[in-house]
């Protein structure tokens, strides 16, 4: 169940049988084609569709991350180490407060890494709580989909492509070839966006809506296991 659907008094009674909780990470960042709000938008969409048959509440997923690369991208938006690491910490402090005791991030940017990280040391003040940071695009399962489908899965291509982080502009079809990712990293925000142009890193911009849904079925049923064994 949405967090947005719930008063404080249902996510009390919720506290009193049951301590698991969803906490969605996303960034707002460029997508070439795409939403800026794709990896928010992913992360929330497959956070509630996984814990929706468990009735495990979600809360609305974290819209800013770690995307320092993009800068030169309007509307990208980004949050340094410090600040983010401070949030999330605030955020697990706070859930502790209510009566959370395992709580499953859900992270759709690979840059918000940092707040895996901060989970393992909270963990460490805070022993009677479960912490795991779940990067459902690249679980094992999820992942072997994506190479069974194409190998050049990647930012702003085809793998980020769902019916619902397609604008009305987003281009139906194309391919440009796949960039160097580890040089990538190595540039400041003016050169990466030199470099990639329209933001995509690279291969087929959108593949069927049939593929797409496998991977999305898969992703959604290996975040539920996440929960059920719990």
């Amino acid at each position: 169940m949405r967090i947005a659907d719930m008063d404080w008094r249902m996510a009390e009674n919720w506290t009193l049988h049951d301590d698991r909780v969803v906490v969605p990470l996303g960034s707002t960042e460029q997508h070439a084609g795409l939403s800026l709000l794709t990896d928010a938008i992913l992360a929330e969409r497959v956070s509630v569709e996984a814990a929706e048959p468990l009735g495990v509440p979600v809360y609305p997923a974290l819209p800013f991350g770690i995307a320092p690369n993009f800068q030169a991208f309007p509307g990208s938006v980004t949050i340094r180490v410090s600040t983010y690491v401070a949030l999330i910490r605030d955020i697990l402090d706070s859930l502790k407060r209510g009566g959370f005791r395992r709580i499953l991030l859900v992270n759709g940017h690979a840059g918000n890494i940092a707040a895996g990280s901060l989970a393992g040391e909270w963990l460490m003040d805070n022993p009677d709580c479960r912490v795991r940071f779940h990067d459902w695009w690249r679980a094992p399962r999820t992942m072997a989909k994506v190479l069974e489908t194409d190998p050049d899965g990647s930012h702003a291509n085809w793998m980020e492509n769902f019916p619902f982080t397609r604008l009305p502009t987003t281009p139906p079809s194309g391919s440009k070839p796949m960039v160097d990712v580890n040089q990538l990293r190595t540039l400041p925000p003016f050169e990466v966006r030199q470099e990639l142009e329209d933001g995509s890193y690279g291969g087929q911009l959108q593949r069927s809506d049939a593929e797409m849904a496998a991977i999305w079925d898969v992703a959604v049923d290996e975040t539920r296991g996440m929960l059920e064994r719990w």
